[in-house]
């Protein structure tokens, strides 16, 4: 565990196996629950505000993470902040986020296409989060503003600390908000007057009102402690069951966001003819009639090419 997060977590931990490659992000495992990885945003002294590189590395690691890669155990990612806030927006000190391309050209159509495929880059890197096969958690506490609400709306969970500061602050900043949160948003609190409102004023919101509108599912705790501890028990309680069962629920309630429910019956169906020949199932029913908690094989690692 880092020096910046060992003062703040009491949780027990140790180095996740792929920790040491990223210098933006502390990847850890509770000793009590070693199916569950805590990722946590580490720049404390900027309120992990997200420069180039970090953002790559939130890319590079969601995209990894839960694909059973060789020293990758996980079946449930927690996400959460170290220091004073969970994330302070984008780093606005970095400027290769707004520069593209040859910068001596003066031809804005030419200037456009290149920054384009940046832009899509940076959506990709935060979409991670949501196309990791496994469930994605994001407690959050302090501040939480501007990247920072798109990178939290692409978790699968938002729980929060009961003081934490909400804004979609970019229309403050001068432009529209375009790596998720005017399209992931609207569809997570089913609002649209008052996503309109949030997004075209920059308000701050509280966590009262986040949890009223449905943003977070729980804002009810008092401490950055007690908030990661509560949320390493809901991680561990998803981690617990089979992975086989997780992942397809993941993968219909992705599906059925964007799909109708027509489609969406015959997404499932799909998948279930194959998952239901599965010894989780069983093994799952087995468990529960005994009152205790199964044991179920790793998923195997991701085929690429």
């Amino acid at each position: 565990m880092t020096s910046s997060s060992a003062t703040v977590h009491p949780i027990r931990t140790r180095p996740h196996p792929f920790d040491k490659d990223y210098k933006y992000l502390s990847i850890e495992i509770p000793e009590s629950s070693p199916h569950v990885t805590i990722v946590r945003l580490n720049r404390p002294k900027k309120i992990n505000a997200i420069c180039a590189a970090m953002w790559r590395e939130i890319g590079h690691a969601f995209g990894r993470l839960g694909c059973g890669e060789p020293g990758d155990d996980s079946r449930c990612l927690l996400l959460t902040g170290s220091g004073r806030g969970f994330c302070a927006g984008i780093d606005v000190q970095d400027l290769s986020f707004v520069t593209g391309g040859d910068e001596e050209c003066e031809d804005p159509a030419r200037k456009g296409l290149a920054l384009i495929p940046k832009v899509r880059q940076m959506q990709a890197c935060f979409t991670a989060l949501e196309t990791c096969p496994i469930p994605v958690v994001a407690a959050m506490h302090g501040v939480c503003v501007g990247a920072g609400i798109d990178l939290a709306c692409c978790a699968d969970i938002r729980i929060c600390a009961a003081k934490t500061i909400f804004s979609v602050r970019e229309v403050q900043m001068g432009l529209a908000a375009d790596v998720g949160t005017l399209q992931r948003l609207p569809k997570i609190v089913g609002n649209s007057s008052w996503v309109s409102e949030v997004c075209l004023t920059g308000r701050n919101f509280k966590a009262a009102e986040a949890l009223r509108m449905g943003f977070v599912s729980s804002a009810s705790l008092d401490s950055q402690t007690s908030l990661v501890e509560s949320a390493v028990k809901l991680c561990h309680t998803m981690a617990s069951h089979s992975p086989v069962a997780v992942v397809g629920t993941k993968k219909a309630l992705l599906f059925a966001r964007d799909h109708t429910v027509t489609d969406s019956l015959e997404q499932i169906i799909s998948y279930n003819a194959m998952a239901l020949q599965s010894d989780d199932l069983p093994k799952s029913v087995q468990a529960a009639l005994e009152k205790q908690e199964a044991t179920f094989q790793s998923l195997l690692r991701h085929s690429r090419l």
